[in-house]
């Protein structure tokens, strides 16, 4: 007989960024490896819609589901980490929940009652739980409450989980609370009490956790462990330690793995399961730490200075050198420097160029002079969604002699449009969904270097971007030299250019970052990662 979904939920206390994604995504890497199918989904307590139109100095990327959702990056963890395949049923903000109630309450679905946070608003955080249990056939449903316990916007979130778990039953639920247990240097001890207060704050609420992994930089002694554990009303056994990790993110399921996370987790839920097997995980991790080879990569941006605006790129690149036994060493590149400076100075020691994607023009022309940099002198050049509009402009201007080729995203009044917006996305104000969003097919032109790299015909990738190849200009740029490679199925978009004759061009109009995973890296970063490592040989 097939047992019932089984649901955790993951929340966070004493301070934000504890990495509680971390701990969900790698939850789920050790329950996969159990044999379970496993679906890990968030819920957000800010007021956004959705984070598509945060800035990146807010919340990091954005990361672009197949269905075209634009959520946290957390959601770029659960599916680098498991083999789940996220929908934009996985997220949910307090912007939709209330955004729903008022539109339900509009239409007259209340049937004229008082509208009130409990039960309308937890309501649609229950129903949003049951739909997407209804859409997969997971064995297990890992759920993570973003913000930290205590704040006044996530309360809604917990009493919706304390009321789902007595209506599915106690059995069918584990709830985790991450916590922070400081170090004091002065002192030479770690200190218990935020952990202490902060899973009081969720009994308040009526909510018990049955497991606490707490984040520490030092290992928990037997002490602190039975500290945690009598204040706290768990069982010793079920107090994790999360250590700080040395050197990559891909460690973390190894790290929980010493506490037997999953096996406390398995034994809390009734779930029959058979020891992990990890030596995939942990080959994955040995060539991560300890490569044969190292190569360096300029990532050329505007949100440079900031780790999680290209989170996904970096990821992507680890995986991709993994893959050829190699350390990718990334340098940061402002576009701006180059624009002051010139290339060569920033880009001389560099085995690859990559532009990732981004809006407005601030550092365009930086871009655009790395692109070039990358063309004349042999350089691997990898250029994404922006990336890849900077290589068709810097060609058609220095090869085609387009003089102020641009798009007109940068300039309205070009004389030379060869990226503009597609006709039937003229006059759009409104700027919330008004993209090519999401996964879409392309075809492959055979003898091609896109060709060699995926190997078929036919792919799916994802998108997020208004401004497009401009099909007017295509027979001259490739007359010229700079060859489509790829285009939409269904329209014959241009998807992705490349340079022949030269070691490793290719621009690409989607965002292949999207689809990238430990030990199945994306092609075309597997490719660039070897081009810059023949270069450096």
């Amino acid at each position: 007989m097939a047992h019932p979904t089984k649901y955790i939920f993951v929340t966070g206390g004493v301070v934000s960024s504890l990495g509680k994604g971390l701990a969900a995504a790698s939850l789920g890497t050790l329950l996969e490896h159990r044999g379970l199918d496993v679906l890990i989904q968030k819920f957000d307590p800010y007021l956004n819609v959705d984070p598509g139109t945060m800035s990146p100095y807010q919340h990091g990327e954005v990361y672009v589901l197949a269905d075209g959702a634009e959520t946290d990056l957390d959601l770029g963890h659960y599916e680098r980490f498991t083999n789940c395949e996220c929908s934009s049923l996985n997220n949910i903000t307090s912007g939709q929940v209330f955004e729903n109630v008022i539109k339900n309450e509009r239409a007259g679905k209340y049937l004229g009652k008082t509208v009130q946070f409990i039960p309308h608003c937890t309501d649609i955080i229950k129903d949003r739980i049951r739909e997407v249990t209804l859409k997969s056939d997971a064995d297990v449903i890992i759920t993570e409450i973003g913000g930290t316990t205590g704040d006044i916007e996530g309360h809604l979130f917990l009493e919706a989980l304390r009321q789902f778990s007595l209506e599915v039953g106690r059995d069918n639920v584990c709830f985790i609370h991450v916590t922070l247990l400081p170090y004091i240097a002065a002192a030479g001890e770690i200190k218990t009490k935020p952990t202490q207060q902060s899973v009081a704050k969720l009994r308040e609420i009526g909510i018990v956790p049955d497991i606490i992994v707490c984040r520490t930089e030092h290992d928990l002694d037997d002490d602190n462990r039975a500290k945690i554990a009598m204040f706290c009303n768990v069982e010793a056994k079920n107090v994790v330690a999360f250590r700080d990790v040395n050197h990559t993110i891909y460690e973390c399921p190894l790290d929980l793995r010493r506490d037997k996370l999953d096996r406390l987790v398995s034994d809390r839920l009734g779930l029959e399961s058979e020891t992990p097997d990890l030596e995939d995980w942990r080959l994955f991790v040995d060539r991560v730490i300890n490569p044969t080879h190292e190569v360096t990569i300029a990532v050329v941006g505007k949100y440079i200075e900031l780790q999680d605006a290209y989170k996904s790129i970096y990821e992507s690149l680890v995986h991709a050198g993994a893959a050829h036994d190699t350390r990718v060493k990334v340098v940061r590149v402002d576009a701006g420097k180059i624009e002051e400076e010139g290339p060569a100075g920033q880009l001389k020691d560099v085995d690859g160029i990559l532009i990732p994607g981004g809006f407005g023009d601030r550092g365009t022309e930086g871009k655009i002079r790395a692109a070039q940099f990358a063309r004349e002198n042999g350089v691997p050049y990898f250029g994404i969604c922006l990336g890849m509009q900077i290589a068709t402009i810097e060609f058609a201007r220095n090869v085609c002699g387009l003089e102020g080729a641009t798009s007109t995203e940068f300039d309205k009044e070009t004389t030379h449009p060869v990226i503009s917006l597609q006709e039937e996305q003229q006059g759009v104000v409104d700027m919330g969904a008004t993209m090519r969003l999401g996964a879409s097919d392309s075809v492959v032109y055979k003898d091609t270097k896109a060709f060699e790299l995926y190997g078929e015909e036919l792919i799916t990738e994802r998108h997020r971007h208004r401004y497009e190849f401009n099909p007017a200009y295509r027979e001259q740029i490739e007359g010229s030299g700079l060859k489509v490679s790829s285009v939409s199925a269904d329209q014959g978009l241009v998807e992705i250019v490349e340079i022949p004759d030269h070691p490793f061009y290719i621009g690409a109009q989607f965002h292949p970052e999207f689809q990238s995973k430990p030990n199945k890296p994306h092609p075309i970063f597997a490719g660039f990662v070897a081009a810059a490592l023949a270069k450096k040989k």
